[in-house]
């Protein structure tokens, strides 16, 4: 035994010392002084200037430029004046489809080259103006409607003609089926109303038939929506929202409680379920390798080869070649050999792996209060979210709407009067003054830009971004290090439950917060940094794949997976470092060090560790939302009624929304106390792995793992620990 161990636990220089016996060390330790003062600094200025543009953003920025449509004059709809008009009509919705390059790339907010009036609801059916209403003694007010026309203009005392209102476009002079998608009427082309059948004989556009009407309507529709889902699909989905959010939220605590009764019962079921994965997986194995014997040997009389068959894409013909099923046996065999040799000489790895696994849920059965600590990060992760993106924003919409003149038919007179880049007020804009180009508009064009705040929106966005991303890694370092805290203290407590502190959740969230603050945002830091660096890359991937030629597509391949292999190191670097922080109080770099190094000296015991605990947790995922979403199809479905139950399947307009809602929740639930049993078992084993190192279970330097550890190790403590 004694050779056994000196082999297990060589000193080896290449990856450190060993850690030595402390006999004044009994977990996390209480005498502490500040870490990473320096990044501490530097993270509490970029919170000052995030809250600075969070304030800057707030007062420059207006988010009804986006939230609310504008009329011709630039008044919004739906607020103010126009607070019962909600809805933008668009006076003739071919333009939106044949607009000028220079309008279609400076014009924002679904805004087109016509006019646009707001409207208290959009036109539900066709008319054309009447051929009667061109007649020189036609009244206007007899052709138009007044709510449909802008509020300039009094058709009972207006002196314009017909032809004078369509040539200003004061009034429409036809319209169409329209539905209201974010606050604009557009035509309702996902329904029957544009069916030929339903479409009056009387409906005519001047120089256009009802076929190149409905393909140009159909045009600019799409050039308008945008990829924007219709109101009313929205609506329906939010009354079934409101119908099922008690059977929603009853949903989701029956997943906590699935989730939570699980990790609980993992410490007397969890040997049976390792072993049944394990040994399930043999028996698919062996499984596939009865198949392609079975598969091989029926194809015996077969004469083709890969020869005969040559290079084609469709693997159906692979598949009648005898030799790919004998390649799939040796593979399959060599695999399954491979998994029965690391089964006979890592069973006692996988026992210790499995006995970590009992002890993290025995944790937990003592420190229950660390169940709950997901819904503090979750709370922290949604005020970042909510405060980058509201200052997002107010940032997108700082700067006053600039508004220029636009002929928007140039064709009609003569428009050679209007200056380039000739800015306008909508509501004080006078079209009489240009009456030699009758479609003179003032039109909106974008946000200013001038200013020193305005000229840098896209840095100050760049820096939400980067600030968000830093504060969202800090929340999680916080969690990792808090939790790595209690369960250090439930480990190195040498009498359990007695000697485990009071309270040891608020204790160590309180030490993250004194002294490592520092430490924390300096592993978030670096983690930011790779992420925004992945970020660039999937940008200019997006933007330059259509004039990538295949060495550059491989290029930009290789570089993606590059980082996203740093990315997932730096994650597992850091969780670790946490780990010590929480226990010995040092700087992240010494942390860093003394946890990569000390799993490096067991390197196997980690392997296996890391897949068991994987293998084990993705089965107690899969268990909870698969069948907390299998009760949720059935109920929701209606296949299943609960007695005295008045919910009806059939008064919801998209039953599967409910189910999507619930299953997304239960992983979300089942994500965060399943992290939280994550922790615990990592913690547990790095403090295990100490044990081992600093103690050797005599009077002097007892062990402090549990019984079960000491009895698969073949250990045991000479005599207790006195005081």
């Amino acid at each position: 035994m004694g050779k056994k161990k000196q082999e297990e636990e060589q000193n080896n220089s290449e990856y450190g010392a060993p850690a030595q016996y402390d006999p004044t060390f009994n977990g996390p330790i209480h005498k502490r002084s500040c870490t990473d003062i320096i990044c501490c600094v530097l993270f509490m200025l970029v919170i000052t200037g995030y809250m600075v543009v969070g304030i800057l953003a707030w007062l420059y920025g207006d988010p009804r430029h986006v939230l609310y449509p504008r009329n011709s004059t630039g008044m919004f709809c739906g607020i103010g004046q126009n607070q019962n008009k909600p809805s933008v009509l668009y006076f003739d919705i071919l333009k939106c489809a044949t607009a000028t390059n220079i309008m279609a790339a400076a014009l924002q907010g679904l805004q087109c080259p016509t006019t646009q009036v707001c409207v208290s609801s959009c036109p539900s059916g066709f008319w054309a103006l009447s051929p009667l209403a061109y007649l020189p003694n036609a009244k206007p007010a007899d052709y138009f409607q007044q709510e449909l026309c802008v509020p300039s203009l009094q058709l009972k005392d207006t002196t314009y003609t017909v032809m004078e209102i369509i040539n200003k476009e004061l009034c429409p002079y036809y319209y169409t089926p329209t539905t209201s998608v974010l606050g604009r009427c557009l035509p309702s082309l996902g329904g029957s109303a544009y069916n030929p059948s339903n479409i009056p004989a009387n409906f005519s556009l001047p120089g256009l038939s009802i076929n190149q009407t409905l393909s140009t309507i159909a045009n600019a529709t799409s050039d308008l929506t945008n990829s924007f889902n219709m109101k009313d699909v929205g609506l329906r989905i939010f009354e079934d929202f409101a119908k099922t959010w008690q059977w929603i939220v009853a949903g989701l605590v029956i997943a906590m409680v699935v989730s939570v009764l699980f990790l609980l019962l993992l410490r007397f079921t969890a040997p049976v379920l390792i072993w049944i994965l394990i040994f399930g997986v043999l028996a698919v194995g062996a499984f596939g390798i009865w198949y392609c014997y079975n598969d091989y040997m029926s194809l015996a009389s077969s004469s083709l080869t890969f020869s005969n068959v040559g290079f084609t894409t469709n693997v159906q013909v692979y598949l009648q070649v005898r030799d790919t099923w004998l390649a799939f046996l040796i593979i399959l065999c060599i695999v399954e050999a491979v998994l029965i040799l690391a089964l006979i000489f890592l069973r006692t790895r996988i026992l210790i792996a499995i006995a970590l696994i009992q002890e993290t849920s025995k944790a937990l059965g003592h420190m229950m209060s660390t169940l709950l600590y997901p819904v503090v990060t979750f709370v922290l992760l949604l005020v970042c979210v909510s405060y980058w993106g509201i200052t997002a924003l107010y940032l997108a919409t700082s700067g006053a709407p600039i508004y220029k003149v636009v002929a928007l038919n140039a064709t009609q007179g003569d428009c050679s009067n209007i200056q380039a880049n000739q800015t306008c007020d909508p509501q004080t804009f006078n079209s009489s003054q240009y009456l030699s180009c009758p479609s003179t508009r003032c039109v909106f064009i974008n946000y200013n830009t001038e200013g020193l705040f305005q000229r840098n929106l896209f840095n100050l966005q760049i820096y939400n971004v980067v600030a968000f991303l830093w504060c969202v890694n800090f929340v999680i370092a916080l969690g990792h290090c808090t939790l790595a805290g209690a369960f250090a203290s439930y480990y190195w407590a040498f009498s359990k439950p007695a000697d485990i502190p009071t309270f040891p959740l608020t204790q160590s969230f309180m030490r993250a917060l004194r002294y490592h603050v520092g430490s924390l945002a300096f592993g978030a830091l670096i983690l930011t940094l790779v992420q925004i660096v992945r970020i660039i890359l999937e940008y200019l991937d997006h933007k330059f794949k259509a004039a990538q030629n295949p060495c550059a597509r491989f290029i930009m391949c290789c570089l993606k997976c590059c980082f996203w292999c740093l990315e997932k190191f730096i994650k597992f670097i850091n969780r670790n470092a946490y780990i010590m922080i929480a226990i010995y109080g040092k700087n992240f770099c010494v942390s860093a060090k003394n946890a990569f190094f000390l799993l490096m000296r067991n390197i196997v015991r980690v392997v296996v560790l890391d897949k068991v605990t994987d293998l084990l947790l993705f089965f107690g995922k899969l268990l909870v939302v698969g069948g907390i979403g299998v009760l949720a199809f059935f109920f929701f479905s209606g296949r299943i009624q609960l007695p005295g139950n008045t919910f009806q399947t059939a008064a919801l307009n998209y039953y599967w929304m409910p189910i999507i809602t619930v299953v997304f929740g239960a992983y979300l639930i089942a994500h965060g106390f399943f992290s939280v049993y994550n922790m615990g078992v990592d913690t547990l084993f790095l403090c295990f792995l100490e044990d081992l190192e600093r103690n050797d279970g005599s009077a002097e330097k007892p062990y402090f793992m549990s019984k079960n550890l000491m009895k698969i190790l073949n250990k045991k403590n000479k005599q207790p620990k006195t005081g």
